[in-house]
């Protein structure tokens, strides 16, 4: 009986490292980013000053190995498809070390971007310098950003939505959400919630 208590415990620590804290450290809803430099897949440096005609960005911190990330990237592909043309493009960041994630190198980014037809940048944090300032800790990490006269402003943190496991029983679109209240000009309702997904490897 101790020993299968034990487990229930052990088993629902398990099940909640999954989720981020909404108390993580690096940016906060109405903070300015700061650009990065970043190597693409496509052997090209890209930066947020790259785009100067957008109204803002939805930054996202993914990976080839994660379950999580990987059962998102139609959805991803999905949303830049949806909101670039509306001033609102994706650019996917690899948080992982690639000597502690092999997986995740850029070989191997390359050959995933190429394999599922990814319409967005898919960029290298060498060094691993990007994602503490954001306060990343999951893949997948959204930070929805908007530009203002001060700066690229962080308007959303957290998941893509709230159903990872199955697209088409999603009753929440968090990042479709709040980039729909950006393009209005309304307030967000919910600026930030819980990601859900695999620690960033260090």
């Amino acid at each position: 009986m101790k020993l299968l208590k034990v487990s229930i415990v052990l088993i629902a620590i398990i099940a909640l490292s999954a989720f981020t804290s909404l108390d993580s450290p690096g940016y906060k809803v109405g903070d300015i980013a700061t650009d990065f430099n970043l190597e693409n897949v496509d052997g090209n440096m890209v930066s947020l000053s790259n785009y100067p005609e957008s109204k803002g960005f939805i930054i996202i911190f993914t990976c080839n190995t994660c379950p999580y990330a990987v059962a998102y990237e139609d959805r991803v592909v999905a949303l830049n498809k949806k909101y670039a043309a509306l001033g609102y493009p994706v650019i996917a960041i690899m948080p992982n070390s690639p000597t502690a994630s092999p997986g995740d190198n850029m070989d191997a980014m390359k050959a995933r971007a190429k394999a599922k037809g990814f319409n967005f940048p898919y960029l290298l944090d060498k060094g691993q310098k990007v994602y503490p300032e954001y306060g990343a800790s999951r893949t997948p990490h959204v930070y929805v950003l908007q530009k203002t006269n001060k700066g690229n402003q962080v308007k959303y943190i957290g998941a893509i939505d709230d159903n990872y496991q199955h697209p088409e029983s999603v009753n929440q679109k968090y990042v479709e959400n709040a980039v729909d209240a950006l393009l209005a000009g309304k307030p967000i309702q919910e600026t930030h919630t819980r990601a859900i997904g695999c620690t960033i490897k260090v």
